[in-house]
This record gives C-alpha cells, sequence and structure tokens, in this order.
C-alpha cells in the first residue's frame, strides 16, 4: 500500500498537525498532493475541536515547490494557455485556503520553502524556522515572474515593500537568520527542536478561547487592508464587543476572580 503524501494527525489540545510527505523529493508538491493538501485543509477548518494548525515537511526540506519534472515536463503536462492556467490557480488556490483558513497556520520550516513551498509558508500566519531553512522564489530564475502563489501579497506585507523587491527580483535564498531579522520567521531554533517549538506555539495559542484565536487572525488580516484607521477601529469594537456577550468571556472572568485557569467551551 502506497504511504499517504499529506499526513494528518489531530494532537490533544485542539491542534492539528499536517505534514507534507514525501522527503525523497525534497516535499515537491505534485498534483495528487495538492489535491490531498486541499482536501485536509477543508477537514480541518471543519472540525469545531481544531483551534491551531500545524504544517510542517517531512525530512530535511520544508517543500521544494512545484515538481516541474512531474507536472511541467511530465507526459500530461498541461498543454495551451487555458490549460496551465487551470493548473496555476490550483496551486495558487491551495494559499487563499490557507490564507482564509479558520485556525491560525504555523509553518515549520526546515531546509528549503522554494516557489509554491516559499508561498505555502508565507501564506500560514507564523512561521518559525528551523537552523537550515532557506526561502527562495525559484520562478524569477526560470524565465517567470517572482510574482506567484501569492508571493507578492504576503512578502512586502511581512517584511515591507523594499526588501521584498530585492529578495523577488534577485531570486537569492534567504537565510534562517536573515528571516528572522527582517520578520520572515518569527524565531529560528534547531532543526531537531523545530516541531517542539512549532507545536509550543500552537499550545499557547490553544489555549485561548476559540472566538479570540479565529476573531484575532480575521481582524489581523481584515485591517491590512482597512482604508483607514477609522474603519480598523470599527472593526475591532464590533468584534471586541461580540466576544464580551460570549460565556467564554464570562468564564475568563469567573476564572481571574477565582485565580484559576478558564475552561473554554467556544461559548
Amino acid at each position: 500500500m502506497t504511504a499517504p503524501l499529506i499526513r494528518h494527525d489531530v494532537l490533544e489540545g485542539g491542534i492539528a498537525h499536517i505534514t507534507l510527505s514525501r522527503p525523497a523529493a525534497r516535499n515537491a508538491l505534485t498534483l495528487a498532493m495538492v489535491s490531498d493538501l486541499r482536501a485536509t485543509l477543508a477537514a480541518v477548518e471543519a472540525d469545531p475541536a481544531v483551534r491551531v494548525v500545524v504544517l510542517s515537511g517531512e525530512g530535511k526540506a520544508f517543500c521544494a515547490g512545484l515538481d516541474l519534472k512531474a507536472v511541467i515536463m511530465g507526459d500530461e503536462a498541461p498543454q495551451g494557455a487555458m490549460a496551465n492556467m487551470a493548473l496555476q490557480e490550483l496551486y495558487a488556490g491551495l494559499m487563499l485556503q490557507v490564507h482564509r483558513l479558520r485556525q491560525p497556520v504555523i509553518a515549520a520550516v526546515q531546509g528549503a520553502a522554494v516557489g509554491a513551498g516559499m508561498g505555502l509558508a508565507l501564506a500560514a500566519d507564523v512561521r518559525v524556522a528551523g537552523d537550515t531553512a532557506q526561502f527562495l522564489v525559484g520562478a524569477v530564475r526560470l524565465g517567470l515572474s517572482a510574482g506567484e502563489c501569492g508571493i507578492s501579497y504576503h512578502l512586502p506585507r511581512l517584511i515591507g515593500a523594499g526588501r521584498a523587491f530585492d529578495i523577488m527580483l534577485t531570486g537569492r535564498p534567504v537565510l534562517a537568520d536573515e528571516a528572522a531579522a527582517i520578520g520572515l520567521a518569527s524565531r529560528v531554533v534547531a532543526d531537531d527542536a523545530l516541531l517542539d517549538a512549532a507545536l509550543d506555539t500552537a499550545r499557547m495559542i490553544a489555549g485561548n478561547a476559540p472566538f479570540s484565536i479565529k476573531h484575532t487572525k480575521q481582524v489581523m488580516w481584515a485591517n491590512l487592508e482597512a482604508p483607514s484607521l477609522q474603519a480598523a477601529i470599527e472593526l475591532e469594537n464590533h468584534v471586541q464587543v461580540t466576544g464580551l456577550l460570549s460565556a467564554d468571556f464570562a468564564e475568563a472572568c469567573a476564572a481571574f476572580a477565582a485565580k484559576r485557569p478558564p475552561v473554554f467551551r467556544g461559548e
């Protein structure tokens, strides 16, 4: 029986761990992997018990991007503009799905995060880097645009337009220490401690109320596009007042007064 290329485990505390499992190919994405990953993400989003998602790659790389040999250069390579656009939209749609996921996504990045792999890491809400991490826009060195898989949207929002232009136009690798210094990764740990570090962050997030987790992510992304401070504050006010009416807020207040940990039920 063929081993699954996407592994999915729901851990204690409301954490889903999704693993790209094609280590011999540095987890390069085939059409089957993208389809399986999108189905897995949909299942995770629909699971009310899951509060946080950790996304990792098996082996020495996070994801080497699109598998060019299997998808572009193989016997079933798309022919013509429409077929190629459909392929591009399938891969790029994965980034949109991660970005819009109800739960926060933490990418645990070791080794190469190239092209679509970099796009996948950027679509996550938090990136923890192993000390071998390398973020690389590959398309610009292949006669294509570096603006693919959401990279031209996410990267300047994370590190600023000037740095994003440098990285995207040169196609140079961004190593782990630089990634942390410019805000591309939240921190750097040894590769053998990477998954534990990502899970520690996930547990801290999952310890908060489901309303708090979901709406903090949504407000953050929405207000990155806010037309004004006033519009941003109005959204915050509406979300905050809704939270004040929740049973979990009442539980948090009772727990604070009793000096005990709160027990959140998502109500």
